[in-house]
């Protein structure tokens, strides 16, 4: 298999705000990062959330190497950074700021860390960290979160499972965002007939919900390897009985790519006995949030895995999977990959910048082949590093004619 992170969805034809590939440039790439800048000819606005725990150390390698990177493709950044979160907690009271969503939203693109921690576990609901994030991708209007997963041969060892299964595993998890029971009606808190407490929420989607997330998976599908797999639990529930009938009903318009379908708890077993089978996966939101966890392990780390969240129009979120690992946090022990990934594929897939993202996805594979490891993926043989030496060490490969060439 070839070393390399392509995602797959190159020139995807779909009603989200995939802006078109910047067109490739025919110049040899062999800049170094001591040559000389080209003047920048393209600007755009970047909205940070560095949020909690680890995420401001994170977000800061990603935003100096997406500065390099587009720095020697012609890009010039604006950045504003916005507190979020827990950190907007603690400075506004309130997990996301009017003026931090609006920011957001003015923006070509945002990039943020990891938001939560256990200062915030015990603040009412309306008050956590996580009813920020929850409010800033329905502010932005994101509905579809792309979800790579591919075991690189450098990290194949890495991983939890034998060398013969992981290895090869490139899938993508395409996760409706802004529906199911995370957000359906009624929900809260009450009584029953008994006179117990409960709890409760309502997993509902509505066709448009269902259909549009299905032709992006199937777009997403048609740029990869041509298979669909449709996980639900269409066996129990009502809601995965209909969103079966209308991702069925849309597979044809696609018949180029084979549809299949799969229960989620089969799916989750399949994911740990042979996840070569999958290649896109489209699933509702609680069960993307689950396999798509799942999935990232196979890789070796969450701490690799990047995403992107993404609407019909303005700016896509672009985030790393992991959480805030307040554990680790300020101690330069966090693996800033995955940020660094997801800059890249804020640049590929909410700017159309694709030799700019090229760029990135090369430098980490370079580093890596240069055996560069944080602790979560470190194996004896290789150098241990912190999160800003590891980042230090992308940026030196941003730049180079080694990496441009990988």
């Amino acid at each position: 298999m070839a070393a390399s992170i392509q995602l797959h969805a190159r020139s995807i034809k779909a009603p989200f705000n995939l802006k078109p590939v910047a067109k490739q440039s025919l110049k040899p790439s062999r800049i170094s990062c001591a040559a000389a800048v080209a003047k920048p000819t393209t600007r755009y606005s970047i909205t940070l959330l560095p949020g909690d725990g680890i995420g401001p150390e994170v977000i800061s390698v990603a935003k100096t190497v997406l500065k390099l990177a587009g720095s020697l493709e012609g890009i010039e950044f604006s950045f504003q950074q916005m507190p979020m979160g827990g950190a907007a907690l603690d400075l506004t009271g309130v997990p996301l700021p009017e003026e931090t969503l609006s920011a957001a939203q003015r923006a070509d693109a945002i990039l943020l860390g990891a938001i939560g921690g256990y200062k915030w576990d015990k603040n009412e609901k309306h008050l956590k960290p996580e009813t920020g994030l929850l409010q800033l991708r329905e502010g932005l209007k994101v509905f579809a979160n792309l979800r790579p997963a591919t075991v690189l041969p450098q990290l194949v060892d890495s991983s939890t499972l034998k060398k013969d299964v992981a290895e090869g595993v490139d899938l993508m998890v395409v996760r409706e965002l802004t529906g199911g029971i995370y957000f359906g009606k009624p929900r809260g808190f009450g009584t029953n007939e008994k006179g117990e407490d409960i709890g409760f929420n309502t997993e509902v989607y509505a066709t448009h919900e269902i259909d549009r997330i299905a032709r992006i998976a199937f777009e997403i599908a048609r740029k990869r390897r041509g298979q669909l797999c449709s996980v639900d639990k269409a066996n129990v529930l009502e809601a995965s009985m209909f969103w079966r009938k209308r991702v069925t009903a849309i597979a044809s318009e696609y018949p180029d790519v084979e549809l299949s379908h799969m229960y989620v708890d089969n799916a989750a077993m399949q994911l740990v006995r042979y996840p070569k089978q999958f290649d896109t996966i489209v699933t509702n939101n609680i069960f993307g949030d689950i396999l798509s966890d799942e999935a990232s392990m196979i890789t070796g780390s969450i701490g690799m895995l990047p995403s992107a969240s993404l609407g019909e129009s303005g700016p896509g979120l672009f985030e790393p999977i992991h959480g805030s690992a307040p554990d680790i946090a300020g101690q330069d022990k966090a693996n800033p990959l995955a940020t660094i990934l997801s800059a890249a594929m804020l640049l590929k897939y909410g700017l159309g910048e694709a030799n700019a993202a090229k760029r990135i996805e090369n430098a980490v594979l370079d580093t890596l082949n240069r055996g560069f490891r944080t602790g979560d993926i470190y194996s004896a043989g290789n150098k241990l590093v912190g999160c800003k030496e590891m980042g230090e060490e992308v940026l030196k490969s941003v730049g180079s004619s080694v990496a441009a060439a990988i």
